[in-house]
């Protein structure tokens, strides 16, 4: 058995290869950081490949799937955010965020797939975020983004099912995780995160059963519950208010330092 893993240098990808070594799967770790892919091969116990590329370029993801076929498990998971209003937020780092989190998703998912279904079987997992349910102000090309991913997800799951195929699709959703997002998309979340080691474990437990939406945190859940509940109005200042919170208290964490 085989899982392949883009972003899985850090994070929630790095975790997820170290719990799916240990129910015995070898791996295709992707990353652009070779030193830290070469730490996690040197920690697991199963086989590990890796693969040092950058997934936004789409010509790296068709040469990493033609040299990687034969896969059981393929997640998802590279990606990241920007934080900011729309038209003061850098135009190429937005255009890089699509191209990682949209096009290159888009593309394996599609190739996969393909796969998966001449053999019957097999498991894709999109990592998407709760933020997948909304509009995001100050946040608005990586909701936009992750909102994509999870209609994605959802739609192939549905055809699958029409088709009474063995293989899965499901997508992740989670809140805020401990992981490096904070620095990159230049915020700092309110809500306590969970620990990645957690949310990794869960998703795949929940991969595993092909499970349609995942999201990990009694409080997402509720989150998720109210937002279906919520009309579209509310729902946008809520968010809007929820990030102007994020930016005030990266704003303090930055004047602190300042000191």
């Amino acid at each position: 058995m085989r899982a392949l893993i883009t972003g899985a240098s850090s994070g929630i990808g790095r975790d997820m290869a170290r719990y799916l070594s240990k129910l015995g799967y070898d791996l295709v770790v992707v990353a652009r950081r070779k030193d830290l892919l070469e730490t996690l091969k040197n920690e697991l116990a199963t086989d590990v490949k890796i693969e040092c590329l950058d997934i936004a370029n789409l010509e790296n993801c068709k040469n990493l799937f033609e040299s990687n076929q034969d896969i059981d498990i393929l997640i998802n998971n590279a990606g990241f955010g920007d934080f900011g209003k729309f038209d003061e937020t850098d135009l190429n780092k937005e255009l890089s965020m699509i191209d990682t989190n949209i096009k290159s998703l888009h593309m394996l998912t599609k190739l996969y797939l393909r796969e998966m279904k001449k053999k019957n079987k097999g498991h894709i997992l999109n990592v998407a975020s709760i933020a997948g349910f909304m509009a995001g102000p100050l946040m608005a090309t990586y909701y936009a983004t992750k909102n994509y991913v999870v209609s994605l997800s959802k739609a192939i799951h549905k055809e699958l099912k029409k088709d009474n195929s063995k293989v899965s699709v499901s997508v992740l959703c989670p809140g805020p995780v401990n992981t490096n997002f904070d620095n990159v998309a230049n915020v700092k979340f309110n809500l306590k995160g969970l620990s990645s080691e957690y949310v990794a474990k869960y998703a795949i437990d929940k991969m595993l059963q092909n499970k349609k939406v995942i999201i990990p945190g009694k409080m997402m859940k509720l989150i998720y519950m109210g937002n279906k509940l919520s009309p579209s109005a509310l729902s946008l200042e809520i968010a809007y208010h929820s990030q102007k919170r994020k930016s005030n208290a990266q704003k303090g964490i930055k004047n602190e330092k300042t000191k």
